[in-house]
């Protein structure tokens, strides 16, 4: 089958090339991969900016139906339909997986940068990572069940968005609208999109097109003054910081209320930052790092999904054949897209 693999370390070394199918072993069961979404993940291993271990192929935001049970197999059937969580290879017996923490078990390998991925025809994954998608939703819709569970489980169970918050999202690429597209799920009274110049095209039209109140391209207006009329001076309830640009970073600090929260969900790809520490210390700010997804997030987003309280499909833009990799990863690069699936 064909597959798009990272070849090596270094930036750049990412091509199609002809692998064996893989074979499931006890527990896991062979999916035939609809649709897979590009993440900013996929963009950071091309990049060199992402751990990794070559040869790998890349991919893991997918959706398919299972072709094949390996030995052991008892809750899953032939024809299922199913996304699946990428926590592959958690060891199952340290402090955080005992906890409930496989995302952040150092063991894991996941689907795309550790072990093999979802860019090509077949994926094997463990069936107990396994979620059913229901038969009314696309595959290209349950391509972003990954991408949404990451922002359900970032703004609603480690943030905690309130009833009546007023929250901004700075950066309105695909994460940031669907954290967004969660606030207000959660209840938020009043979503704050921001953005820059290069997102006007696309992005901030796409924020407008969903309906968010308030869509600021920092060109043209200051976000803190219109947080600051908003809010009376008192600032944002909850900030979500999708961008991963340093300045936007620090900004937080500046938006959000005294004893408000910020939710760190973007990644700079740097070591370090610039950070305003004892600004937000003085403002007694909760800062909520998030990293993957949670068990309870999945069943959580496919539910808000299904029944249209995200309509995370609204950020898919772009769709193509895997054969195509090159032009669907340049046309992300230049931000002429929000999310672009790949189909095997």
């Amino acid at each position: 089958m064909l597959a798009l693999m990272k070849t090596q370390k270094g930036v750049g070394f990412l091509e199609l090339r002809e692998v064996p199918e893989p074979v499931p072993g006890p527990g896991e069961v062979l999916i035939e991969v609809k649709a897979c979404g590009i993440c900013g993940t996929d963009l950071h291993v091309l990049h060199d900016q992402f751990p990794y271990w070559p040869p790998v192929i890349l991919g893991h935001e997918f959706a398919g139906q299972v072709v094949a049970l390996g030995p052991d197999v008892t809750r899953t059937q032939v024809g299922d339909r199913v996304v699946g969580e990428p926590h592959t290879q958690a060891c199952g017996h340290c402090y955080l997986c005992r906890t409930g923490n496989i995302q952040i078990c150092p063991d894991k390998r996941s689907p795309g940068w550790g072990i093999d991925g979802a860019f090509a025809r077949y994926l094997k994954m463990p069936e107990r990572l396994l979620h059913r998608i229901p038969d009314e939703m696309s595959y290209d819709v349950a391509a972003v069940v990954e991408p949404t569970a990451n922002t359900v489980h970032d703004v609603v169970e480690r943030a905690k968005v309130e009833a009546g918050d007023l929250v901004v999202v700075l950066g309105p690429g695909p994460i940031g609208l669907l954290a967004a597209l969660t606030a207000r799920a959660g209840g938020a009274r009043h979503i704050v999109m921001v953005g820059t110049p290069a997102d006007e095209a696309i992005r901030l039209k796409k924020a407008r097109a969903l309906g968010f109140e308030t869509v600021i391209n920092v060109a043209e207006q200051n976000p803190l003054e219109v947080v600051r009329d908003l809010t009376g001076g008192i600032g944002a309830d909850l900030v979500v910081e999708c961008s991963g640009a340093a300045p936007a970073i620090a900004s937080t600090v500046e938006l959000v209320r005294k004893k408000g929260r910020i939710c760190a969900i973007g990644l700079t790809g740097k070591e370090s930052i610039s950070f305003p520490w004892d600004k937000a210390a003085a403002k007694v700010v909760d800062l909520f790092f998030s990293m993957s997804t949670s068990h309870t997030s999945w069943n959580r987003t496919i539910h808000l999904i299904a029944t249209g309280r995200i309509p995370a499909g609204e950020v898919i833009t772009h769709r193509f054949p895997l054969t195509e990799w090159q032009q669907a990863f340049e046309e992300v690069e230049a931000q002429r897209t929000l999310k672009v699936l790949l189909v095997p």
